[in-house]
């Protein structure tokens, strides 16, 4: 007896409607499992992307920080060549100092005599070559390229907020109309613009490097003249403030000593975040290392504490944080896990339950000549078709639940809403409800969706699921290739 695969799928799906009170209770087990399992999964992948986006805001997640400070006293200076091996480094995409020369007095103003003005303090320059590498983005106009405009003039890139820093000199201190701050409203439309246009104003920076008998100051000035408007991201230094080419700071800075008679700070001295400890080493206070991935911050990172330096970023953070979610993720994915063995001993007994059941049938089979593997086969087909259908089931509803969880929040507004227009009192604020909290992963309700499922989730589920039902259907097979065709013709 021949039986093609045709005719073994045809047999198992007519034996699964015969028995449909069973074959639904035990899909249903697999449903659950699967369920949860694709939910607890999807919730871990919308919390670990959630705290990816608010770490962003705080800081860049694939930017490092080295600072000049070390446990070890030989370790090399943090200067031009150690920045020419960090850009070596395998996925560093870009490294630069930000270099600022705090010990120089200078103002910046515009307009008529001079009448608008700024304390340069957020001044830094950089390597021309590294900004755009660096995630640094422009609302118009082109990047430094090292051009010379000649020794007065100074190209530079300003922040699209940078003209809100200026004062109007002709009104008093206490005058609120001398400040102009950025307001928006509700839409997100500036209400107040600037003094002046950055773009189209001419910029003088006067650098004061000595104070006359009578106290007026004796300065030297330069044009700075905007090639580029930086879009302000205060996760990425200099966007708020005045970029110019690192090799222009350093001759401000030699010229400012020579004026001055002041040999200053050096070393291009920013301000320091966090704080660091140990021996300072000569060169840069900070550099600042690009690399291409997220997930390759972590070895750059040991790359560079193995030369010596301290550093600094937001892979801790992110790891720690990864750390909890997946604690929360073990737990309940172990109850989930729990759900689906269940569900697999529920398969295993219904075949185990159907083999006693069509024992007569098995023995005719064999007795007709149908190979023993085409009887294995034909149960195998039957517990994988009910991981199958359990498994798409479950991956549908995975994606209802997936949709109430991340819409809840705005259904219980709406529904409170209505309560109160209908005058029912609701002391209940649902903006503030945390939806993750529920499942331990809460904290972050602000921040995008609650549950992420891609698509390589609900087929790696699907496969799960079936390959779950196979896994079961084994030993049951097994069993029904074990018995006696005599016997089995004879059994009522």
């Amino acid at each position: 007896m021949t039986m093609k695969i045709s005719d073994l799928l045809k047999l198992s799906t007519d034996n699964l409607r015969r028995r449909k009170g069973r074959t639904a209770l035990t899909v249903i087990g697999v449903v659950v499992g699967t369920c949860a399992i694709v939910v607890m999964i999807s919730l871990g992948i919308a919390t670990n992307r959630r705290t990816d986006e608010m770490l962003s805001t705080w800081s860049d997640l694939t930017q490092i920080q080295v600072f000049s400070y070390s446990e070890n006293p030989d370790t090399p200076a943090l200067d031009d060549k150690m920045v020419a091996q960090f850009k070596e480094m395998e996925n560093v995409v870009a490294a630069t100092p930000l270099y600022n020369f705090q010990s120089m007095n200078a103002n910046v103003v515009a307009g008529k005599k001079d009448r608008y003005s700024m304390y340069m303090y957020n001044a830094v320059g950089m390597d021309v070559d590294a900004i755009e590498p660096m995630g640094i983005e422009l609302v118009s106009g082109s990047y430094l390229t090292g051009q010379s405009l000649g020794r007065n003039k100074i190209p530079v890139l300003v922040g699209e907020d940078t003209a809100y820093q200026f004062e109007d000199t002709k009104k008093s201190y206490r005058n609120p109309d001398r400040y102009r701050w950025k307001e928006t409203d509700e839409n997100g439309n500036v209400i107040k613009q600037p003094f002046f246009d950055i773009t189209k104003e001419t910029l003088t920076m006067q650098m004061i490097y000595e104070y006359d008998d009578q106290g007026n100051p004796k300065m030297r000035e330069y044009e700075l003249v905007v090639v580029g408007v930086m879009k302000t991201d205060y996760s990425k230094r200099g966007t708020e403030g005045i970029i110019m080419n690192i090799a222009d700071m350093k001759r401000l800075e030699e010229e400012y000593k020579k004026l001055s008679k002041n040999s200053g700070m050096g070393g291009g001295s920013v301000v320091m975040y966090g704080g660091s400890s140990g021996t300072k080493v000569k060169g840069y206070d900070q550099v600042y290392v690009k690399v291409d991935d997220v997930n390759h911050v972590g070895a750059v990172e040991q790359m560079i504490k193995d030369i010596g330096y301290q550093t600094s970023s937001m892979t801790q953070y992110r790891e720690d944080m990864q750390k909890q979610v997946a604690s929360g993720q073990m737990m309940l994915g172990g109850l989930a896990a729990v759900s689906l063995l269940v569900a697999a001993l529920n398969i295993a007994n219904t075949m185990t339950m159907a083999i006693y059941e069509r024992t007569k049938e098995i023995g005719v089979m064999k007795v007709l000549g149908c190979k023993l593997s085409k009887i294995r086969q034909m149960f195998l087909i039957e517990s994988g078709t009910i991981g199958f259908i359990g498994g798409v089931i479950g991956c549908l509803f995975s994606v209802l639940i997936s949709f109430v969880l991340n819409n809840f929040t705005v259904w219980m507004q709406a529904i409170t809403g209505w309560l109160m227009s209908i005058g029912v009192q609701v002391n209940f604020d649902a903006s503030s409800f945390d939806v993750g909290a529920l499942f331990g992963m809460g904290g972050m309700g602000g921040i995008g969706n609650i549950s992420d499922i891609p698509a390589w989730l609900l087929l790696m589920a699907l496969i799960f699921a079936t390959v779950v039902g196979l896994l079961s259907g084994i030993a049951p097979a097994n069993r029904a290739v074990k018995i006696s065709a005599l016997e089995a013709i004879r059994h009522e």
